[in-house]
């Protein structure tokens, strides 16, 4: 049996491939690092998204006072309150759409636990999809998580609301008749599921301008954290 002699060729091939896998290693390392990074960052984008749009909703004039978000009567039920503007009754058609987006500034502070919710339980592979995705992936995520039970949360703070004016029982009465006719979505037949709906589009968008903003130049945030995570894409 012959003996394999430690010649200069082999010490410098196992050198070579001590090398490689100290490399090798060392990327593996990278990479986790990265994806802990991203996931931090990404945690932080959202939680910035979300008490900014929350700050910026959840007062007066939130919803009424920005043409964005501001919540108008559905367009079949717009075109009604013309006729009611032109027989004197414009009045009570503006109490409506002031109750309908004070409702919504009112119920939009009761989002904030489920946004914060929907961090925490954010995974790192959901961080990793939402870094390499588009420009309303941290939006999306959180809608997907936070849509359906904020609707629930909503909604009795919007009937609070919109029960307050009498014309909002007009408004259910012609809106379910309108459905039948496919004049008004069945979701918007009644005021309360319309301003509730309406709401949470605002919260989305406004989570997604921030989030824009962020992705545009997280440098501007401050946050040396962010910068790392969507500077680089």
């Amino acid at each position: 049996m012959q003996r394999r002699q430690f010649t200069p060729a082999l010490a410098t091939l196992f050198l070579a491939r001590a090398s490689c896998l100290a490399l090798l290693a060392e990327a593996t390392d990278a990479f986790a690092l990265d994806e802990t990074q991203a996931a931090s960052g990404v945690r932080a984008a959202l939680e910035r998204g979300a008490d900014s749009a929350v700050a910026l909703l959840g007062k007066p004039g939130g919803f009424l006072d920005d043409p964005r978000v501001r919540i108008p009567l559905p367009g079949a039920l717009e075109r009604a309150a013309s006729m009611l503007r032109a027989i004197g009754q414009g009045q009570r058609v503006d109490d409506l759409v002031n109750s309908m987006n004070r409702a919504a500034e009112q119920a939009v502070p009761e989002a904030r636990p489920l946004l914060v919710n929907a961090v925490k339980s954010m995974s790192v592979d959901d961080a990793v999809r939402i870094v390499r995705g588009g420009d309303t992936s941290v939006t999306d995520f959180f809608a997907a998580k936070t849509r359906a039970p904020l609707g629930e949360k909503f909604l009795p703070v919007v009937a609070t609301e919109t029960q307050k004016v009498s014309l909002a029982a007009k408004y259910d009465a012609v809106a379910s008749k309108g459905a039948l006719f496919g004049l008004v979505r069945p979701e918007d037949a009644s005021v309360e599921q319309y301003v509730t709906r309406k709401a949470l589009d605002g919260l989305y968008f406004m989570i997604g301008q921030e989030e824009r903003k962020i992705r545009a130049d997280p440098v501007a945030t401050g946050s040396a954290l962010l910068k790392a995570v969507f500077g680089g894409r």
